[in-house]
């Protein structure tokens, strides 16, 4: 379980976080069931890595407000930056198969950014910023497009997702982002629409989650995509017609533990190909050409 004040790791059946005191989330128990538990809030305290810090201002609209060192860098997708100090200094860096996030319609430009100074990243959506440490060789799954900022001491990558279901029927997208900790204690602050709400699986528990409802989870949760008539529960083919004609998905994406996993209340906008408007920003590559054309806008 995570502080939604401190972001610092609570242990099991604490009642306080044992970074700052704050009451801990209480869990829900249905039986031998345990539901997610809602973030309530975004963090509120100041989150530090290394010499950069980092706060979340902000309500409807949060923004990721980030104090630059000289030694802590930073890398962002490129639409969400919102401001920044003169003497920050920008950049890129590459990506490895940036042709198959091209036509993927992902992101193949990733800026950076470097201190001493200030900056601030936002997505032109209603939603809940989440901040994940990441300790020294652990990694997490995300998904695309919602992608705030992270250290430079993670690691960005991305994988395909295995099978036909997922691309038809899941709105999952080809690939997955993957943000794994090297180089010692990471940081990675993601943008959830609506609110988020975490769920820790057991070794073999399993929770079915509507397409576009997950946003992240720990490299161990595996996924995959059942039919509603494969999800318990799910009212045999009587219940599967009900769904298609109710306008309700009938694909869902299956978790299993053990591990963690993010879920977002706001259905996510499903990805444009680069260069067109979106929610949550608009692509980078009209931006970044514009700008080589016209230097003085």
């Amino acid at each position: 379980m995570i502080c939604p004040s401190c972001q610092s790791p609570i242990p099991d059946g604490a009642k306080f976080c044992p970074g700052c005191g704050a009451p801990a989330p209480q869990v829900t128990n249905v039986g031998t069931y345990n539901e997610p538990i809602p973030e309530t809030d975004n963090p509120r305290d100041v989150i530090r890595v290394g010499d950069m810090s980092v706060r979340i201002e902000g309500q409807v609209v949060p923004v990721v407000d980030v104090e630059l060192g000289t030694q802590q860098t930073i890398y962002f997708e490129h639409h969400t930056m919102l401001w920044k100090s003169p003497n920050t200094t920008l950049g890129f860096m590459s990506l490895k198969g940036a042709a198959k996030r091209f036509f993927a319609g992902l992101q193949i430009f990733i800026s950076t950014a470097k201190g001493p100074g200030n900056i601030a990243f936002s997505r032109e959506a209603p939603g809940q910023v989440v901040a994940l440490h990441l300790q020294q060789g652990q990694a997490i799954d995300v998904r695309e497009h919602q992608f705030l900022v992270a250290s430079s001491n993670v690691a960005y990558s991305f994988y395909f997702q295995q099978g036909l279901a997922n691309i038809l029927f899941a709105r999952t997208g080809l690939f997955i982002d993957r943000f794994q900790a090297e180089q010692g204690e990471g940081i990675v602050l993601l943008h959830g629409y609506g609110n988020v709400f975490e769920k820790n699986l057991a070794p073999g528990e399993m929770l079915d989650v509507e397409p576009g409802g997950w946003l992240w989870k720990d490299a161990n949760v595996q996924m995959s995509t059942v039919s509603v008539l494969q999800s318990g529960g799910g009212g045999g083919l009587m219940g599967a017609l009900g769904a298609l004609v109710g306008g309700i998905t009938v694909q869902m994406n299956r978790f299993t533990g053990p591990g963690r996993i993010g879920i977002q209340s706001m259905t996510y906008h499903p990805p444009a190909p680069e260069g067109a408007t979106q929610a949550g920003g608009t692509s980078n590559v009209g931006n970044v050409f514009n700008s080589f054309l016209n230097p003085n806008q």
